[in-house]
């Protein structure tokens, strides 16, 4: 007897759990006595371990936590799962835009002056049910599009520049395309000190949301003239892709006139005397004669001073030099160098293009409708002395070749 105890000692092993199984009347002692076998039971469990208690807590939280979050996931792909007829999406139908059409999806203004009016529909809409090997889609036998989730990715491409050169009108061009998403707006993260230092999060955040095979375009013309902003790229992503679109240096200055004065005309109050504004010629043209070169809408023309920056930080393979002159008279032509830039299927087409006389300049055509850009875009240049544009060209002439030498192409710009 006295062995068989002590083996049963060292056998005997107590959990660190208390397990009662009590009626629900036990909790209320005052209800009074119940059947047993008609009411509700509740369990409880106790712990005599504190430690292991918080372990077993830890646990239960973590597990609920990815239950919940796999659950989510599941949601979410089965929303972004639909079932279309194998008929719309055939290969003679695979851009999305028919689908909007025969839907009769029409939750856009054709003339808004929003950016972000119809086309931010194609280009959310229409993707995710694009039936291209681009985009990761594919049939199954119950003709169900899968495709990748979408996220907010920073940006494989920018549009650097150069201001007045085109940078918006690039942008929408190249949004007609269904693997480009584009930027709302210019988020100005490279250059401006207060949004670098909250950090590439918060950069993301300003992405659109896009699917796997998509290109994010982001744009802020002032990224090219700011000394900082090639190292800082670089930091985010060294293979990133550089769109620089410039146009010929004086009439890129007036048009850089032209808006200043604008909008120093439309910073007055309501009933405020309109003021002195210097003509163009007064402020390009020294008294003495000469160029002032130190004046800020010639110096931005001077395309050599901010291109060596870049050149310096990324090689030339990753930046396209865009012709924005050829970009107004024949965009396609333009459009097609930058489609083969970035890697991706030729699908922007010359119908996707006309000319607007008013405006003088192309603009967007669709299946769902067209689409210019805003009034403040294209604004009538003033009326030019022909001795200053002549002097200025020829100014220009040496930092004109400066500029080729170091992008290795001639674009022809006059020299007088």
């Amino acid at each position: 007897m006295p062995i068989r105890s002590k083996t049963q000692r060292t056998c005997s092993f107590k959990l660190p759990l208390d397990i009662l199984w009590l009626p629900k009347t036990a909790m209320n002692p005052k209800s009074g006595y119940h059947d047993l076998n008609h009411q509700d039971f509740i369990l409880v469990i106790g712990f005599s371990r504190p430690k292991l208690t918080a372990v077993f807590i830890s646990v239960m939280l973590v597990s609920l936590f990815l239950t919940f979050h796999i659950l989510y996931d599941s949601a979410i792909i089965s929303l972004q799962t639909s079932t279309i007829p194998e008929k719309i999406f055939s290969r003679n139908n695979v851009n999305g835009h028919s689908f909007l059409k025969q839907h009769n999806i029409q939750n856009f203004r054709k003339n808004d002056s929003d950016s972000e009016s119809y086309f931010s529909i194609l280009a959310h809409v229409s993707p995710p049910l694009i039936a291209s090997n681009s985009l990761n889609n594919e049939y199954n036998s119950n003709n169900r599009i899968h495709f990748s989730k979408t996220n907010r990715r920073l940006p494989q491409c920018l549009i650097i520049g150069v201001r007045k050169c085109g940078t918006r009108a690039l942008l929408e061009m190249l949004y007609l395309h269904p693997s480009i998403q584009k930027a709302a707006g210019e988020v100005h993260f490279f250059d401006r000190d207060d949004n670098y230092l909250k950090g590439l999060d918060w950069y993301r955040k300003k992405m659109p949301h896009s699917v796997r095979g998509q290109i994010t375009i982001e744009k802020s013309p002032s990224y090219f003239v700011t000394p900082e902003v090639p190292e800082r790229v670089r930091a985010m992503n060294s293979s990133v892709k550089l769109l620089i679109i410039v146009r010929e240096p004086v009439t890129r200055a007036i048009s850089d006139f032209t808006q200043l004065k604008a909008h120093a005309t439309a910073a007055l109050p309501q009933n405020a005397l309109p003021p002195v504004i210097k003509t163009f010629e007064d402020l390009a043209i020294l008294p003495n004669g000469s160029v002032n070169g130190l004046y800020r809408p010639l110096t931005l023309s001077m395309y050599h001073l901010h291109v060596h920056r870049w050149l310096e930080v990324f090689p030339r393979e990753q930046i396209l030099i865009v012709n924005g002159d050829h970009l107004i008279e024949d965009p396609i032509s333009q459009i097609r160098r930058i489609e083969s830039f970035l890697e991706i299927e030729p699908h922007i087409k010359s119908s996707n293009f006309y000319f607007n006389e008013t405006k003088g300049f192309y603009c967007l055509r669709n299946e769902t409708g067209d689409k210019c850009l805003r009034e403040t875009k294209g604004r009538k240049h003033p009326h030019i002395d022909p001795n200053v544009i002549s002097k200025l060209r020829k100014y220009f002439a040496e930092h004109n070749q400066k500029f080729y030498e170091l992008i290795g192409e001639d674009l022809g710009w006059p020299e007088e």
